[in-house]
Parts: structure tokens; sequence; C-alpha cells
């Protein structure tokens, strides 16, 4: 009885000492709010943290590539910017897929792919996650095989 008694006032104390953040000046997701969607080629999953890449304006997104799971040379019409979160991701160039020419992108690294230029990308041995951010809207052109 004592024990839950002090459970309680201490869960209570914890949270009259919390802090709420206004909406206006603040907007966070948890990673238990992230809703992650699986991309129709079915090798990777996708969630939407800010903005919307198929319409104008800013957009922040996560991409969670399985192990390997690779794009396919393609190219965009607007530069994209990544940050490794985790794992190892593979990027390649060149209209010709090889993904023994990819290079690894360690955790932590920054890229830029940029506008019309032709690359793929994805994960080897680990799942890789990389959050990438750009100005939509995003149009992705596929590369026909040579």
């Amino acid at each position: 009885m004592k024990l839950s008694a002090l459970l309680l006032a201490t869960l209570s104390s914890v949270s009259a000492n919390c802090a709420t953040l206004s909406p206006d000046a603040v907007e966070f997701k948890t990673p238990q709010q992230i809703q992650w969607v699986r991309n129709a080629e079915g090798t990777n999953e996708q969630a939407v943290l800010f903005g919307d890449p198929s319409k104008p304006g800013p957009y922040v997104l996560r991409i969670k590539w399985w192990p390997g799971k690779f794009s396919r040379p393609h190219f965009h019409n607007s530069d994209r910017f990544f940050v490794v979160i985790s794992g190892t991701w593979w990027v390649g160039t060149g209209n010709k897929f090889d993904q023994e020419a990819t290079v690894p992108i360690p955790a932590g690294s920054y890229v830029i792919h940029k506008a019309g230029k032709i690359h793929y990308d994805g994960a080897k041995s680990e799942e890789a996650i990389i959050q990438l951010s750009g100005y939509g809207p995003v149009v992705t052109t596929q590369v026909a095989k040579p």
C-alpha cells in the first residue's frame, strides 16, 4: 500500500513538472508517432515528417531501406539532401545498375543527389535509415535499361 502511494506521488510529481509546448512554436513527432508506409516497389518504407513531396514547398522524409533492396537508376527534377541516420546506405551513379559499384555511406554522413543526375541506392547486409529533405513537387524519372 505504501509502495503504491509512493509510486503515485512520484508519477504525479513527474507529470506536474513536465512542460507543455505550444504547437504554434514547436512541432514534433516521437518515434512511436512516425507512420511508416511501404513503397510500391517493396524495397523500403517511407515516413513523411513534414510537408508533401508531391506538392510545391519544402518537405522532410525518412526512408528505411531493407537489407538487399535497391532502387534502379533514376533521377529527380530537384536537388535532394540526405543524412544517414543508421546503418550503411549504398549509392551508385550511372544508368547501368551494378550493386558492386556502389559506395558505402556510413551513419552520420551527408549526401546531395543533384537534380537531373542519374543514381541508384539502397542497403546491402543491414537496414539503413536516411532522412531526406528537399523542395517539391518531386518528379522521379526511371532510366531505361541500357
